[in-house]
C-alpha cells in the first residue's frame, strides 16, 4: 500500500502549491464574472456586442496566427538546416537562434521602435535608394507587432523542430531522391508531414506567447493597436475595472484554450492521413 501511494505523496505538494496559487485565484478572478444577482453571461453578451471589443479580440486573433504563420515559415528550413549541421557548428547556430531570448523584451521593443520608424533604418535605406520619396508607416501598426512577436517567439518554434528533425533519419532523404524526387519535393513530402508533432507544438507556444503578450503590442502596436492583454491591463489599472478585466482573462484563456485544441485536431487529421496513405 505504502509504494502504491508513494507517486500521490511525492505528487501532493506540488498539487497543493497549483491548487493555492494558481487554481483558486484564478476562481477568485472568473467566479464574479457570472454573477450580478444571479448566474448570467451578461458580461460576455456585452463585451461581444461592443465593436470596439470586437476589434480588439479579432486583432489579437489575427496577429497571433499571422505570427504562428510565419514562425512556421521561417522556422522550419532554419530548423531543418541546424539539425543537418555538424555537431561542432550546430551548438553555435542554436545560441545564435536563442540569443533574442536572452535580452529583455523592452529592448527588444526599443530596437525595434528604432529599426521600424521614419526616421529608422528601413525608410532611410528605402529613401536614400530612391525607392519611396517619403517614409513609410510602418510603426504602431498591426505589422509591427507581427515582426516583434515573430522575432520574440521564432526561436521557441526553432527549438522544438531541431530536437524532432535531429531524429529524422537522412537516409528517408536519400530514398526519395533516389526514386527520382528532388530535394524540395523530398523535404515536403518525407521530412514535412514527419515535423508535424514538431510544429503543431511550436504553433501552440508561438500562439500563446503572442496571444498573452504585453510589453511588445504595447510598445510597437501603440493606442491605435491595443491587443487584448494591453486591454487588460487598461481595464484593472487605469480604470479600475476589474471585472472587466476579469472577462478579458477568460476570453483569452478560452481563445488559447479552442486554437490549442484545433492545433491538435489538425495534427490527428494528419496523422490519419498518414496511416491511410501508408
Amino acid at each position: 500500500m505504502t509504494q502504491r501511494r508513494l507517486p500521490y505523496i511525492i505528487l501532493a505538494p506540488g498539487m497543493i502549491l497549483l491548487i493555492l496559487f494558481l487554481v483558486l485565484p484564478l476562481i477568485s478572478i472568473i467566479f464574479p464574472t457570472f454573477f450580478d444577482g444571479g448566474f448570467t453571461f451578461a458580461n460576455y453578451i456585452s463585451f461581444f456586442k461592443d465593436e470596439y471589443n470586437l476589434g480588439i479580440f479579432w486583432r489579437t486573433l489575427r496577429v497571433s496566427l499571422i505570427a504562428t504563420l510565419v514562425c512556421v515559415l521561417l522556422g522550419v528550413p532554419t530548423a531543418y538546416y541546424i539539425s543537418q549541421s555538424p555537431k561542432k557548428w550546430r551548438g553555435l547556430l542554436m545560441s545564435i537562434t536563442l540569443f533574442p531570448l536572452l535580452t529583455n523584451s523592452v529592448v527588444r521593443s526599443f530596437a525595434w521602435i528604432t529599426i521600424l520608424g521614419q526616421g529608422g533604418i528601413i525608410n532611410t535605406a528605402l529613401m536614400n535608394f530612391g525607392i519611396i520619396s517619403k517614409p513609410l508607416t510602418l510603426l504602431y501598426t498591426e505589422f509591427s507587432i507581427i515582426i516583434g512577436s515573430v522575432y520574440l517567439f521564432l526561436p521557441l518554434m526553432v527549438i522544438t523542430l531541431v530536437g524532432i528533425l535531429e531524429n529524422i533519419d537522412s537516409e528517408m532523404m536519400e530514398a526519395a531522391e533516389t526514386l527520382g524526387a528532388n530535394r524540395f519535393i523530398a523535404f515536403m513530402k518525407v521530412i514535412l508531414p514527419l515535423s508535424v508533432p514538431g510544429i503543431i507544438v511550436g504553433s501552440i507556444l508561438v500562439f500563446t506567447g503572442s496571444m498573452t503578450a504585453y510589453t511588445t503590442p504595447q510598445l510597437l502596436g501603440g493606442n491605435r493597436n491595443i491587443m487584448l492583454a494591453t486591454f487588460l491591463y487598461q481595464n484593472a489599472t487605469a480604470l479600475g475595472n476589474w471585472k472587466g478585466a476579469s472577462v478579458i482573462a477568460l476570453i483569452m484563456i478560452a481563445a488559447t484554450v479552442i486554437v490549442m485544441k484545433l492545433f491538435d485536431w489538425v495534427a490527428k487529421r494528419m496523422d490519419k492521413r498518414g496511416e491511410a496513405s501508408a
